[in-house]
């Protein structure tokens, strides 16, 4: 157990720290503040978890789409591990059961794996003693791994701080998942105290806000920690408009909802629609209807009095449909902040961000309560709450800004949101720390989800129509939409395509069932595998990825961009029936995943075909010393690579070739492949097959891949 666990038990009461700076006067003062940062998120998260009266709860589920709470309370330890690992910092997992079944599956993703019989859960008590191991990993990881100020992204501390800002992000959504869960299961421990003053709410009004030109996003030199999608340039001209002097209270929301605002369809969009079809909601999820007609007020742990003066908690659609039913009943036109009208109001008001930010002046931070308060207590300027209390809906889409780059050790922290199902929220709420009260931070949850969220209605301009497409600003996605759906260059067959055939054409000896295609990257070979075998799994260790396949399967059809000259960009969009593939898209389902450490379910394939993997995995050995075991008697696996060896992706103890032994022979990768499969495998054969990339329309990468192919003894 390490020293310094007993100290921060003894000081953590408070999350009082706002967040930590990148710079600073000395490595070993930094190195001790990230320490108090890192123990003070880890004791506060846990002390979520204990306000259940008994383990049974850990298993239970606070939304149907969504893992069972033990989830939660392993997953933020689990990426820890699972990001150093990538990003070659640690070598030696602590359990790897654990950091596969805890790693993927918070956002309602597609490819999220929800079935329950995939998954034997530990017992809390269990959890808890590997949270303990990664806390002493941790912990000396902050004492001895290279650090120098300031910290970069480029730094091994950088993944710490990301594991640290992680989890504080779940401290806010586990809070509102626990919130979500009936309150008979739940106890107080004193540390969540709720806001006690219940009152009668303020009479809402306009305050006009004087239009702007407004700068979104920040550079990578920025004194604080961010994630992907804050960095990037953006220029927004803000026209004049009138906000809401308050966020919108319980009291006005009841008057929406006592005109019969949930049932009226009129002031609901389509997707709006649905939810109140598949939910059957007839007012804000934390109301709780009495046998009277009236309601009650969900905070975290406790029932209390409808506090009307507090902000309602809502999800988008429910403040959308609010400010239609308002515009038909003032003749005015309301609308939702946008982002950068929010970054108005925060320029406006002279907010300080962090460090200057002064948390005793909002309801943010668990600075004060563990719930929200009355809308008229926090004044920034003369409009309320522009910081904490609850999360604002915003109408903008996430997106991306220009010089968007994603971070590697978390490639899909923000593109799968890119989709134009993901709305931001700006603010905060008492919930939120770290990260999340910086003026910089974006987030954004799909418009159904609940948060501690309400919002504020404007009156201004129409915005300007988002495009919905996530793939204009990843151009290594777009690249490989292109790479496998789009055309062949210089008569060279599509690499996707040639694969699969090849595999096809070597497992015709046996019963072509169930075929495994690992790093599948955008589908096409698990699409074209589906013509002969029964069942296809496609994975892919990135989400960016294998969210293409999933939206082809789901839709037909996805869209991207090819590269032109300079900054030219050529839209193209991909149809599975003119692939001649709709017909095998049942067939086919799509996960994220490890190939290094794949869930157990993973198993009982005749053809794993990893495409281009070998060189591109962190420790090929974990992969090629267990793929045996998933792959049925006398069934096939086929690996093709280039064999380009790269320490960004394979640390060179780890390369499998390409390299000189200890008597100066030089040993190639097909050799190290002989030397470690023929044990469960005999080689059958070896042949090349070529690729062609589009880079720009005068740029291409033409390589040579080798396809091995091994049969299981």
């Amino acid at each position: 157990m390490s020293q310094n666990k007993d100290l921060h038990l003894n000081t953590m009461h408070t999350l009082h720290t706002l967040a930590i700076s990148l710079d600073g006067t000395t490595v070993e003062k930094k190195r001790e503040e990230i320490r108090e940062y890192f123990h003070k998120t880890y004791d506060f998260f846990e002390k979520l978890f204990e306000c259940f009266k008994n383990d049974d709860i850990f298993y239970l589920k606070s939304e149907s789409t969504r893992h069972p709470i033990i989830f939660y309370y392993g997953h933020t330890a689990t990426f820890f591990i699972n990001k150093l690992i990538v990003s070659n910092i640690i070598h030696e997992r602590l359990n790897p059961q654990y950091e596969s079944m805890f790693a993927i599956g918070v956002d309602e993703m597609n490819w999220d794996d929800m079935n329950a019989s995939h998954y034997t859960w530990p017992s809390p008590c269990e959890v808890k003693v590997y949270r303990d191991l990664v806390r002493d990993k941790i912990d000396h990881l902050i004492s001895t791994l290279p650090l120098k100020l300031p910290i970069s992204q480029e730094d091994p501390m950088w993944i710490i701080l990301m594991g640290i800002e992680h989890e504080r992000i779940h401290l806010e959504t586990s809070s509102v998942l626990h919130r979500q869960l009936p309150i008979e299961w739940m106890k107080d421990n004193n540390y969540f105290p709720p806001c006690i003053d219940v009152n009668t709410a303020p009479i809402n009004k306009m305050v006009s806000i004087e239009g702007s030109k407004i700068i979104l996003g920040k550079d990578q030199e920025h004194h604080l920690y961010g994630w992907d999608n804050e960095y990037g340039r953006k220029e927004v001209e803000v026209s004049s408009f009138l906000a809401s002097k308050f966020l919108v209270s319980n009291a006005e929301f009841d008057v929406f909802v006592q005109d019969g605002g949930y049932e009226n369809t009129s002031f609901w969009d389509e997707e709006g629609q649905a939810f109140l079809k598949i939910k059957n909601v007839k007012n804000p999820v934390f109301w709780i209807n009495q046998d009277d007609g009236s309601f009650k007020y969900r905070t975290m742990l406790e029932e209390i009095s409808m506090p009307l003066n507090w902000p309602v908690d809502v999800n988008y659609l429910e403040a959308k449909a609010f400010c239609r039913w308002k515009s038909q009943k003032d003749g005015k036109n309301y609308r939702l902040l946008s982002e950068a009208e929010w970054h108005r109001l925060y320029q406006r008001a002279g907010i300080q961000d962090v460090p200057e930010f002064d948390d005793t002046r909002a309801n943010i931070n668990f600075r004060h309560w563990a719930s929200s308060c009355a809308v008229d207590r926090f004044l920034f300027d003369d409009v309320y709450d522009v910081m904490g209390n609850v999360w604002q809906w915003t109408e903008s889409h996430m997106d991306a800004y220009d010089g968007f780059k994603v971070h590697p050790a978390y490639d899909d922290f923000s593109t799968p949101t890119f989709d134009g199902k993901h709305n931001i929220l700006k603010g905060g709420s008492w919930a939120s720390t770290g990260n999340e009260i910086m003026k910089h931070s974006r987030y954004a949850f799909r418009r159904h989800f609940y948060q501690h969220a309400g919002f504020r209605y404007v009156i201004g301009n129409e915005l300007e129509k988002e495009e919905e497409n996530i793939y204009e600003t990843d151009t290594l996605v777009s690249q490989y939409c292109d790479f496998q759906y789009g055309e062949e260059y210089f008569g060279v067959q599509n690499f996707a395509v040639a694969c699969a055939q090849k595999a096809i054409k070597y497992t015709q000896d046996i019963k072509q069932g169930s075929a495994l295609d690992l790093g599948c990257a955008t589908g096409r070979a698990s699409f074209e595998l589906a013509k002969a075998f029964d069942k296809v799994c496609g994975i892919d260790y990135s989400a960016r990825f294998v969210q293409v396949g999933a939206e082809l399967q789901k839709s037909n059809k996805v869209g991207y961009y090819q590269n032109g000259e300079g900054g030219l960009k050529t839209r193209y969009e991909v149809h599975l029936d003119e692939l001649g593939l709709s017909s095998v898209q049942d067939k086919v389902e799509f996960w994220q995943g490890d190939a290094c450490n794949l869930k157990e379910h993973f198993t009982n394939y005749d053809l794993v075909i990893g495409t281009n993997l070998i060189d591109r995995l962190y420790e090929p050995y974990l992969f090629l010393e267990s793929i045996h075991e998933r792959i049925n008697e006398n069934g096939y696996l086929i690996l093709t690579s280039p064999y380009t060896w790269l320490e960004e992706y394979t640390s060179k103890e780890f390369w499998i070739g390409g390299y000189e032994d200890e008597n100066g022979n030089e040993v190639s990768t097909l050799d190290g492949l002989k030397n470690m499969l023929g044990k469960h495998f005999d080689f059958v054969a070896c042949e090349d097959v070529p690729f062609v990339i589009r880079e720009t329309p005068r740029k291409y990468q033409h390589t040579l891949s080798e396809m091995s192919v091994w049969k299981k003894k």
